[in-house]
């Protein structure tokens, strides 16, 4: 109005310097503890592109290049490696070298001739476990929603964001699905009950694995399940960090090496010296 004063200066510069849009980068003190960045190797860290897994629970594909299998020196040479489609994940070439690739998933690379399932290490950290041709046609997926659409087709979301049309009606959240790579279809159901064989995703037990005993129901909060592992210790997590990986103890998949059996210290110390490793 030609009346009303201008506001205060402070308050135009405020409108003008507010960042637009989400950030495009990331510090390396920032970035997941998992990745095992080291802390002085630089200032930055390769920031996720919007994808299927969550930033914090994902390896960018040029991490898995360069520090893990030591096949680009540079981010430059990995993000080169991409662009010439020579990586694969869940069967399709991903040229951007910021994918984020996350649990479960299949990374091929051809010209190599290595296929990997991402999985998790006793101790929570990402480890890419070398498969055979066989498994790397398929994946499993943990059932994170049901719906049925405004065109009434019952539909599932998976954990690294399927929709999958037409599913198994017995299909329920918390159940594992196997579905096909190729195809894109669930070929076999997992329930979610005791005595099933499950891996932890998330929390302090990430990467553990062992015989679901039993949930308990928190209304109002988080419920708790209490799992076993294959030594007979008992730890208890949140429903919502549990993965169904198969049913009494045969895994659907191969597991990696020490079959996410967590060690004391003191384990880890008399192994090492057994091995020679320590004086």
């Amino acid at each position: 109005h030609p009346t009303n004063p201008s506001p205060p200066f402070r308050f135009k510069q405020l409108i003008h310097t507010m960042p637009r849009g989400p950030k495009k980068h990331l510090k390396r003190l920032n970035a997941p503890h998992h990745w095992m960045l080291g802390k002085m190797e630089g200032v930055w860290a390769p920031k996720p592109s919007p994808g299927p897994h969550k930033m914090r629970e994902c390896l960018p594909l040029c991490l898995i290049l360069r520090n893990r299998l030591k096949y680009a020196l540079t981010n430059k040479e990995a993000m080169q490696i991409c662009m010439e489609r020579h990586v694969k994940v869940d069967g399709k070439v991903r040229s951007d070298h910021n994918y984020p690739a996350g649990f479960m998933d299949v990374v091929e690379m051809p010209k190599s001739n290595d296929t990997f399932r991402l999985m998790y290490d006793a101790k929570g950290r990402f480890i890419l476990h070398r498969i055979k041709a066989a498994e790397a046609s398929y994946k499993l997926c943990r059932v994170n929603k049901l719906k049925v659409t405004d065109k009434k087709i019952p539909t599932l979301v998976t954990h690294d964001g399927r929709t999958i049309r037409y599913p198994d009606p017995d299909a329920k959240v918390n159940d594992t699905i196997k579905v096909d790579i190729a195809t894109g279809k669930m070929t076999d159901l997992v329930k979610f009950a005791p005595g099933a064989l499950v891996m932890l995703t998330r929390g302090r037990n990430q990467g553990r694995v062992g015989t679901l005993m039993h949930t308990e129901k928190h209304q109002g909060s988080f419920d708790i399940c209490t799992i076993k592992d294959a030594k007979g210790h008992t730890f208890a997590t949140r429903l919502g960090n549990v993965f169904v990986i198969g049913s009494g103890t045969k895994p659907m998949v191969t597991l990696p090496k020490g079959k996410g059996i967590k060690k004391t210290i003191m384990e880890e110390k008399a192994e090492a010296v057994a091995r020679g490793d320590l004086a």
